[in-house]
């Protein structure tokens, strides 16, 4: 039923309660007819007529319109801000809890715009809890509500929430289709503000994942220039960002460099914490990268970004993420002991099997750091757990990647069958 269709069943229900006809509650300001016309869902009363109606039937305007008293609706707001609050703060169990008991409420269904508020924060806490098949299911339940009213601005926050999930699973067709049809890239040329640079930015990063390299340059090129006319922070930042990771797959190293550092910046003074956090630990992976010989430095900027992490609405892949930035950096030190230490709380937050490829990353890190040890049963055991995963993982460009580390430490470990089984994997990948 229409939201029009609830207020004349609302009114009509009040007024039966009252024991009132469609006549006495019409006299003298308005016709018996149009009171019907209003109870049977095919007029839309004016504000004033609303108003005048709540009085004569002696209820509140807040639930005529909406079906819940001031205090209920009073009690669903608060509940919203505190859910909120709890996401901001990285309390991602109780967030997502807070949300649920919303979307249990019964009042909460005549009120389309908090439910959808109610929705998009349950699917951003379940994505942080790294349930991701689950966020995409409310996610895109939230998509098809375009018709409904929904804004511009939340289609594309739902979008880009909703392009990251699937690329997070490895679904990279799913998220490029997400990508491209809200921004209309098909047909058009985007309308650019700050939300759909970020939804521009977000694809690119599937491009490049997908190993769609040269789209990936042009894109970055465009949404740079589309960035700089608009001035934003947040357009910078996002575009910046994303445009260091095409440029250090395409092996411009001190691009990358320059653009992330560029990003950190205007993030500094201008960002909220998760993203600044983020945007710390990419710096920091690059700077390993790039510049080996500040493994010291890098391991610095990670611990930092950990900490920030943990205390913002990361979710547990960012965090693993950032445990293996830390682990790499000690390898680079020397020291593989610490190296496992991390390696193995990133494991631990990858138990459930949440994401694969930063959970092969973990196996792969684990190995090395085993391998530098000397403990090489050890070492085989965390490069037989990565190629697992990694079989189960869509062919790109990255998990090419990841099938050479693997290969090469399996070589250096003796291991030639494995790793020419391996070699072959990464070939398959790369498309060879």
């Amino acid at each position: 039923m229409t939201s029009q269709g609830m207020v004349g069943e609302r009114i009509k229900a009040i007024r039966r309660q009252r024991g009132l006809s469609q006549a006495q509650l019409a006299h003298p300001e308005l016709s018996d007819s149009y009171v019907s016309l209003i109870e049977s869902g095919k007029r839309t009363p004016t504000p004033a007529v609303l108003e005048l109606l709540a009085q004569k039937l002696d209820c509140s305007l807040t639930y005529l319109v909406n079906g819940v008293t001031a205090e209920q609706m009073e009690e669903i707001e608060l509940g919203l801000r505190f859910a909120q609050l709890a996401l901001e703060n990285g309390d991602l169990t109780e967030a997502r809890s807070r949300y649920a008991e919303l979307l249990a409420d019964k009042n909460l269904a005549g009120l389309a715009s908090l439910r959808r508020d109610a929705q998009y924060g349950y699917a951003l806490a379940t994505e942080a809890c790294g349930n991701f098949p689950e966020a995409i299911t409310v996610l895109e339940s939230l998509s098809g509500e375009e018709a409904d009213g929904q804004p511009l601005e939340r289609r594309v926050q739902v979008a880009i929430a909703l392009c990251r999930c699937y690329r997070e699973l490895g679904d990279l067709q799913a998220a490029v289709r997400v990508g491209e049809s809200t921004l209309g890239l098909a047909t058009s040329r985007p309308q650019w503000t700050d939300v759909t640079v970020e939804l521009g930015s977000t694809l690119l990063f599937v491009y490049v994942e997908r190993g769609d390299l040269l789209r990936a340059r042009q894109f970055a090129a465009e949404l740079l220039a589309a960035a700089e006319l608009l001035g934003t922070p947040t357009s910078m930042v996002a575009a910046c960002w994303n445009a260091a990771l095409t440029a250090q797959a395409s092996g411009n190293g001190d691009e990358a460099m320059s653009l992330v550092e560029r990003a950190l910046a205007v993030q500094s003074e201008n960002g909220e914490p998760r993203n600044l956090a983020r945007l710390r630990s990419q710096f920091a992976m690059l700077l390993l990268q790039v510049r080996p010989a500040e493994a010291l430095m890098a391991k610095e900027l990670s611990e930092r970004a950990l900490r920030e992490l943990k205390e913002s609405s990361a979710g547990k892949t960012a965090i693993a993420r950032c445990e293996l930035n830390i682990a790499r950096a000690q390898m680079a030190l020397g020291r593989p002991v610490e190296a496992v230490e991390h390696a193995r709380q990133a494991q631990s937050l990858l138990a459930d099997g949440s994401s694969l490829a930063v959970a092969a990353d973990a196996c792969l890190v684990l190995g090395q750091a085993y391998w530098m040890q000397r403990l090489d049963q050890e070492a085989l055991a965390e490069l037989q757990a990565a190629a697992e995963r990694l079989r189960r993982l869509p062919v790109t460009r990255t998990i090419a990647e990841r099938w050479q580390s693997v290969a090469e430490m399996q070589a250096r470990l003796g291991e030639h069958e494995p790793s020419m089984s391996s070699y072959q994997q990464a070939l398959a990948c790369a498309g060879l």
